[in-house]
């Protein structure tokens, strides 16, 4: 059977190549984790360019027993489009938490691994085995560039490539 051509071509844009990444966090407490997480910068898809105001909302779904996101962004400025990208989150490793799938429309799930998280849950860092896309989200709006910079350091220490960020703006 033939996939379809915008398969191969979508999966080539998020960058699914052979995984070389793994490492995580010993452990993500998900009550803790839902919420809303302010994307301060990172390396992000093809779909998030030239993105301001950008932030990620997890909802727990107790009867599907699953993650609902809610990943939305202004594009251009901060009166810009707002862009809506809905998906739905899985997670792989119930031990730890810090391994899920997610999947931005049926049939694709792509790794998503929690590979930093502060004690206080105030930032987190998401990546992908392919170390393709990094988002460095925060609780807070506005995360000092310092932290920011703390957070690549942190991951640079662990093995995660942290270069060519991008940095998000939010408004006051």
């Amino acid at each position: 059977m033939r996939l379809p051509v915008f398969i191969p071509l979508f999966l080539s844009l998020l960058g699914c190549g052979a995984p070389t990444y793994r490492k995580t966090v010993d452990h993500v407490e998900i009550p803790r984790f839902m919420g809303d997480w302010y994307v301060q910068a990172g390396r992000f898809t093809s779909f998030e360019k030239d993105v301001y105001d950008s932030i990620e909302s997890y909802k727990w779904n107790e009867a599907k027993n699953r993650i609902d996101i809610d990943f939305r962004y202004r594009q251009g400025g901060h009166q810009g489009k707002l862009v809506k990208m809905p998906q739905k989150g899985w997670i792989e490793n119930t031990r730890s938490n810090a391994e899920w799938k997610i999947s931005p429309f049926w049939p694709l799930k792509f790794d998503y691994l929690v590979i930093g998280l502060d004690p206080d849950y105030r930032w987190t860092a998401i990546g992908v085995p392919s170390e393709d896309y990094l988002w460095i989200m925060s609780r807070e709006k506005h995360m000092a560039k310092e932290e920011v910079a703390a957070v690549l350091a942190q991951l640079k220490d662990s093995g995660y490539d942290v270069s060519n960020i991008v940095y998000v703006p939010h408004a006051q």
